[in-house]
């Protein structure tokens, strides 16, 4: 926790081949806070989005657009929190860089007429009630966070100014624009559906003119969410890559790369082990989504699973190493406890996320 040395942490670097100080070359970072910005809000807005009229629907007109403002403004200071955590140790001038979200986690921690009402959809009962919202709120949770991707949109900055301000600088623009853009999805969808909300927003109007419209919407969907796979999985990626070189370093199927030239392109590097386990891996998530292809349920179970441990617990944490927060001051205090609230969220998004996705599956 907060109160480590410049030494504990210049020590870790050690460890870390991949962080790096300011010798690590001649690397040319150009970012402004407006690539920033547009890097943010193409990360940010993707599947999630077509769940939130549903979610609004399931809590109503009070809770569900306070839902959407609430995770907007955990958001907001996490990212925050974790703009401070891309240089080391300090947080303007460190001379160590996290180039991405992994780096920082071991540098700072491996030591440490509208329709509807204003209680939503009308069930059966109120478990079920609760079940559905807590759904809700796993789903709108999914819709926000962008951690694991954050360092990675900050090493793109050029400095001066200092790269976590610049960072700030464009989560703050990003996320109250995305907020505003959410919240006409999930007002506007639930007030022209009323009580037969879909689950997915673009389904509701599959048996209405213009065909070609909603075709085209799909269309940028798959394509939008083709991109976002490919930027989400890179962290993934990156780490598997790491772990099977310092693993195996003198192993020719994971470490050789061959030289592939085909006519009008230019060469390509390939390395077997990564075609091959990349593409159990794409493989490996398809199969999951055809198991399990209920929208709601699987957006609520992943919003909730990572809500927390990624966009929660992590940079505050790496936010106390960083500043030196001491245990018990007011900040510190402050921190554990948006910390624990956060928690019982996502906990309670998490069960009736599993208990929706059972249901689902035996129903």
């Amino acid at each position: 926790m907060g109160g480590e040395g410049e030494g504990e942490n210049v020590a870790l670097l050690a460890e870390l081949p991949k962080a790096s100080d300011e010798s690590e070359g001649n690397r040319k970072r150009t970012g402004t806070s407006w690539t920033a910005i547009a890097y943010i809000i193409t990360a940010v807005i993707g599947a999630g989005v077509l769940s939130l009229a549903w979610s609004v629907a399931q809590l109503g007109w009070i809770a569900g657009p306070i839902a959407i403002m609430f995770f907007a403004a955990v958001t907001m200071l996490q990212s925050h929190l974790l703009a401070d955590c891309y240089r080391s140790p300090d947080p303007e001038h460190g001379h160590i860089r996290n180039h991405s979200y992994m780096e920082a986690v071991k540098l700072n921690l491996e030591n440490g007429r509208i329709k509807g009402g204003t209680g939503g959809i009308a069930v059966a009962s109120t478990a079920q009630k609760v079940w559905r919202a807590s759904q809700a709120l796993g789903d709108i949770a999914f819709a926000y966070p962008y951690s694991i991707i954050l360092l990675e949109i900050e090493d793109t900055l050029k400095s001066p100014p200092p790269e976590n301000q610049t960072m700030k600088k464009a989560s703050t623009i990003s996320i109250l624009l995305t907020t505003f853009f959410y919240l006409c999805c999930g007002c506007f969808g639930y007030a022209a559906f009323g009580n037969d909300t879909p689950g997915n927003l673009l389904t509701g109007f599959g048996f209405y003119e213009p065909y070609w419209l909603v075709d085209f919407a799909n269309a940028c969907i798959v394509v939008h969410l083709v991109g976002g796979y490919q930027v989400f999985s890179q962290p993934v990626f990156s780490f598997l890559d790491g772990w099977s070189s310092d693993k195996f370093p003198t192993n020719g199927f994971v470490n050789k790369f061959y030289t592939i030239r085909l006519p009008f392109l230019p060469p390509y590097r390939l390395n077997l082990f990564r075609l091959c386990y990349r593409t159990i891996y794409v493989a490996s998530t398809t199969g999951i989504a055809m198991l399990f292809p209920y929208f709601n349920q699987v957006l609520g179970l992943l919003g909730a699973f990572n809500f927390w441990p990624l966009a929660i617990y992590f940079p505050v944490e790496m936010y106390f190493v960083q500043r030196k927060i001491g245990a018990w001051t007011k900040k510190w205090v402050a921190l554990q406890i948006f910390s624990a609230v956060c928690l019982l969220v996502s906990m309670f998004a998490l069960v009736g996320s599993i208990e929706g996705l059972v249901s689902q599956k035996l129903s």
